[in-house]
């Protein structure tokens, strides 16, 4: 049973449910397994403790729209003060001077799925978008299965060229949840495609740890061309062959939002657990940015061992912080790192939630460690965060399950 339904249940029926929370299943076979000779993994407990907000900043929230239906994820184009909003069910909206326009930018909904963990799940624009048009859209098709297309805008700025779809890439999904979904390009102008471990509990193909396949993996392609992708002769297959040539990064069970800090290029992943601890992942820039690192899963679940009290831990990577679900909290959703201009004292200041427990919490990576850890009151929705958001000024957003997107504004 996906702990999200039973922690978060409301007026919402198991077909509105969140994408990102976990789920059991049954698999097949799975690759050599890794090393798992017993080491001291006594995991050190990363839960916030520090709660109190950095002096002189009180925060709330603003609405900026209601109505939409199970909002997933809000952008924008480089230098655009339009907001995008893509919805669970296949439509991405538009925020105009403050109005949700009537009219979708596009609408997928014939195309996508609509189970639990499915549906339009990301979206990025072109870093070049306003000289070519062009964005990406990362769907399950109606066979569950993982799409990654590109599309242009029409003659009319408001609206895209449905007829104009390019599909990138395709990815079997074994299993309906696990998708990942998250588009993102970084500051080399490659897009970064996240990918989940293809479902089932436990990750019964082990997929996680095979970096050979694309599942459980942070995709780094070059789509600058027409048609198809390129990999990029500097991702880790450069260093090992075993590696596939799309892979970024591996062990990761369902990337539930990432992003690069704007300011320095560093890679935050908020990762999903199976049913004990959530986590967040911070790679520095001037490390690599990720490159080539293996986050643990199923080796780990946070900063413990997976399913047994020992494991080998050797070339894996720790997470920066972690939480279990001692106070109802189910399924991590990650956030961005503060760099707009409205509230000066959040700079650098990391945001993520708990889709079940509803918080808002935050903190600063100094040194390779979470400081300042803070949990944000006056933040909380009040209902199941879904996902945050970005504009081009780098001002962040917080999406509900209910439909609502609220601005992170200073009081």
């Amino acid at each position: 049973m996906r702990r999200y339904l039973r922690a978060a249940l409301t007026a919402f029926h198991a077909l509105t449910a969140v994408v990102i929370a976990c789920s059991s299943g049954d698999g097949g076979g799975s690759p050599t397994p890794p090393d798992t000779t017993p080491t001291d993994t006594t995991p050190s407990d990363t839960t916030p403790t520090d709660t109190t907000p950095p002096p002189a900043i009180s925060l709330g929230l603003q609405t900026v729209t209601t109505g939409l239906s199970f909002p997933l994820l809000l952008t924008s184009p480089p230098g655009d003060a339009r907001l995008f909003v893509v919805e669970k069910g296949g439509a991405i909206r538009i925020i105009k001077d403050g109005a949700l326009l009537p009219t979708p930018f596009l609408d997928l909904s014939a195309l996508v799925s609509g189970g639990n963990e499915q549906g339009l799940l990301g979206l990025a624009f072109d870093p070049r978008y306003a000289s070519n048009g062009r964005f990406f859209v990362d769907y399950t098709d109606t066979d569950g299965n993982t799409v990654l297309a590109s599309y242009v805008v029409s003659s009319n700025p408001d609206v895209a060229d449905a007829g104009s779809a390019v599909v990138r890439l395709r990815q079997d999904q074994p299993f309906p949840n696990h998708n990942g979904g998250q588009l993102v390009f970084g500051p080399d102008g490659y897009l970064y495609v996240g990918l989940g471990d293809g479902g089932g509990a436990g990750d019964p193909n082990g997929h996680g740890q095979d970096p050979r396949d694309l599942l459980g993996s942070i995709l780094r392609i070059d789509v600058s061309g027409a048609t198809g992708y390129t990999s990029p002769a500097t991702n880790p297959r450069a260093d090992n062959a075993s590696w596939a040539p799309e892979v970024w990064n591996i062990g990761l069970r369902n990337p539930w939002r990432f992003a690069f800090d704007r300011a320095n290029g560093d890679l935050y992943i908020a990762d999903v657990g199976q049913g004990e601890r959530e986590e967040i992942d911070v790679s520095p820039s001037p490390s690599g940015a990720g490159r080539g690192l293996n986050y643990g899963w199923a080796i780990t679940e946070g900063s413990a061992c997976y399913g047994s009290s020992n494991c080998n831990r050797s070339g894996l990577t720790d997470p920066v912080l972690d939480y279990t679900h001692a106070d109802g909290s189910c399924s991590v959703t990650g956030g961005y790192v503060y760099r707009g201009t409205a509230i000066p004292g959040l700079a650098g200041t990391y945001f993520y939630s708990d889709y079940c427990s509803g918080w808002v919490r935050s903190f600063r990576y100094v040194n390779g460690q979470a400081t300042e850890m803070t949990e944000w009151s006056d933040l909380a929705v009040g209902g199941n965060v879904t996902s945050f958001g970005e504009d081009t000024a780098g001002e962040l957003y917080i999406l509900s399950s209910g439909g609502t997107v609220y601005r992170i504004v200073k009081r």
